[in-house]
Order: C-alpha cells, then structure tokens, then sequence
C-alpha cells in the first residue's frame, strides 16, 4: 500500500501519454505521468485486500474457502512487488526519512490507538498487552514498509539482492520469530519487496506479449480450481506468512521447506499473471489507484467493527457471503470518494512536522581562491559539474 500520490509519474510501458505531451523527458512545459498499469493494478489489489477480510470469518462455507485461499496466494505478494518498485527514489536522505515517518509511522500510530480503543471496549477493558510493537491486525504491513524502505540504500548495494533476500527469507523461516513487530512477515516477504526494487521499466514491456497473457489466463484459472482441494486439506496459516516453520506439526525442513517454496512459485507465477491481465491504459478506476492507503486503513476500521456486530451471525450462508463480498466493493469505493477522504486526512496524511526537529542549515563551502594570474588555474573549467537530475 502505497501512500496517495499526487505528483504524476512518468508513462510507463504501455502507458498512452496525452496528446501534446514533449517527448523530451524533463523538458520545460511538460508535466510527468503515472503509469495507467500500475495504478490499476493497486486498486484492483487493495479490492482484493478488502474482500478477503470481509469473507474471513465466512470460511467455514466451502465456496467462501476457497476465494478466501486464491485471493491469499497472490494478493500481498503482489501488492509488495508493487511497492518494491515504487520504492526505488529512496535514498536515505533526510528529506526522503521524514516522509517516511509521516506518511507511515504516525498514520502507524494513530489507527493502532483507534484499533486498541475498539477493541478495549469490545472486550470492556484493557488487553494483556498494550505494546507498539505489536501491531493490531492489518497494521503489520505498515510496520513491514517502514523498515523494507528504510533498508532500500542496502539492497542497491549488492549484487544479488533478490538472491540474497530470498535465502535470508527461506532460512530465516526455521528460527523462531516473534510477532514484535511482526518480523515473521517482514522476514517472509522480504524477497518480493526486494525483487520490485530490482525490476525496470523495460521489465514490464513482457506483460504486453500475446502468450504472456495467454498463459496468464490458464495461471489464474488454475489456481482457481486448485484453491478448492487446497482450501480443505491445508491449514490457512501457510497463507500468512506470519509463523514460523517450526511452529507447525510437520518437519520444519521437509516438507515444511518445500511447501514454502511453493506457495513462493505460486504467488510470483500469479503475480505475473495479474499484472499481465491488469489493463495497461487509463480505466474508470485508474485515479482510484492513488488512494489505496485510504482504502487499506480505513477498511480495517469498518471490519473490526462489523466483526464485533452480529453481521456474520446473520450472514452465515452462501447468500449473505455474497452480500458480505458486495459490501466489501462497497467499502473500497466509499473510502475512495473525494468527502471520505476529506474527513480520514488527518489520520491518513497527517500533517504533522512538529513531530520531527528542524534539520539544523547546512554551512555553505567557503570560497576558493581566485586562480593565480600566471594561468595555472582554469578558472570554473576546474569546477565539478552537479550531476543531472539531482
């Protein structure tokens, strides 16, 4: 979940630039575009996100089940590849950590109040931990970003990043992890963040080929059949990500190992597929996609509520499945709506630099002499030149 963008981006492959556009990148008079795929791709993710935590207590229903595992395969590796990719600018710059901390930590902080306050009352009192670092429900991804971005200048720095974050991923899944700060996750989905940030724009020229998108088609239908024996014989906790391999009742190395590296294949194959299938131009839903923070949070707060009314009592059927899922699209939608996110800025993008210190000036160079009259100097020949972009 990326944070809501307002600058536009550069069109990305497939990508229609309108028309009267300069074909100079940077050129004066020209404005930058988003790319039309991604954004899609966000909102039709942050959908998923929703459905799949509005049916989760439905699982009992066979059909419910199964939706519930194909939308788990696939939907936050994705949203992560996606997030990898719109992480590489970060650079560590003080500039760069202050945005950071206000547009995920605080937002961070104050829904994690608002979740314990709901649950406070729900339960009529205080829980047995009250701990920050421990996130509340869907608050772990906030958690995951913070620290995947903040380790971004390390990644640029090696060779085999995605080799090294997918070895790091697999063997850190054999020691036990705590759920402070939800390192289980972080560590788990460590590769597919790390695997964005390594992809170019040239990359995604392969989601346009004709057999891409064929094959992709025969990847989604067929995770769609095999979701149903899946969805009966596998626990749910191989979808999260969350545990550790030797917190279940089967060997930690085989076959624990090797699930894991499939249900691994199997959301980067769907992965790809999605992203082949996402349309590539502009849609009804395109500026949707640049709201998906809004959606993410303010979601969890409407579930955790509808959770503790007697809704899923009621819904407990394949009928009221069905209603749960239409609420859900309706909720995605409602919280995308210009007066919805009016009244959830302040806690979304919370507009609060006091609660940083001011960066203390930087003294400016003193100046050089001036270059001997014999001609030894070149005068600003000799200057270094900035480089271009910065």
């Amino acid at each position: 979940m990326t944070r809501p963008e307002t600058d536009r981006t550069k069109p990305g492959p497939g990508a229609a630039a309108p028309a009267g556009a300069g074909s100079a990148a940077g050129a004066p008079g020209t404005a930058p575009y988003r790319d039309a795929r991604l954004d899609n791709a966000k909102f039709l993710l942050i959908v998923l996100v929703v459905v799949g935590h509005a049916i989760e207590p439905l699982r009992d229903i066979p059909a419910v089940s199964a939706l519930y595992y194909w939308i788990y395969f696939f939907h936050m590796p994705a949203f992560i590849v996606i997030s990898g990719y719109l992480s590489r600018s970060f650079d560590g710059s003080s500039n760069r950590v202050e945005k950071l901390v206000l547009t995920v930590a605080v937002p961070y902080l104050i829904f994690w109040t608002i979740h314990q306050s709901i649950y406070t009352v729900e339960r009529g009192g205080l829980g047995d931990s009250l701990s920050l670092l421990k996130p509340t429900w869907t608050l772990w991804f906030l958690v995951a970003l913070f620290l995947w971005r903040l380790s971004v200048p390390v990644w640029k720095r090696l060779r085999a990043p995605v080799l090294i974050a997918f070895a790091i991923s697999l063997f850190a899944a054999t020691t036990s992890l705590s759920d402070t700060l939800s390192l289980g996750r972080v560590v788990s989905f460590l590769p597919f963040f790390v695997l964005g940030l390594s992809l170019r724009r040239e990359h995604f020229l392969w989601l346009d080929r004709l057999w891409l998108r064929l094959a992709s088609l025969v990847v989604l239908g067929t995770t769609a059949v095999l979701a149903v024996p899946i969805s009966d014989r596998l626990s749910s906790d191989w979808l999260f990500w969350r545990d550790s391999l030797t917190d279940r009742d089967i060997d930690p190395l085989m076959p624990s190992l090797g699930i894991r590296l499939a249900f691994m294949g199997l959301a980067l194959a769907m992965t790809v597929a999605f992203l082949a299938l996402t349309p590539k131009r502009r849609t009804w839903f395109t500026d949707l996609g640049a709201y998906t923070l809004y959606v993410f949070l303010g979601h969890s707060v409407v579930f955790i509520l509808l959770k503790a009314s007697p809704w899923y009592d009621v819904m407990d059927n394949l009928t009221g499945a069905a209603i749960t899922v239409g609420v859900g699209l309706a909720v995605a939608l409602l919280l995308c709506t210009p007066w919805v996110r009016a009244a959830m800025r302040w806690a979304v993008e919370p507009q609060m630099s006091w609660f940083l210190k001011r960066e203390e000036p930087t003294p400016a160079p003193a100046a050089s002499p001036a270059p001997a009259a014999d001609g030894g100097g070149q005068g600003d020949g000799n200057r270094e030149k900035p480089v271009a972009g910065v």
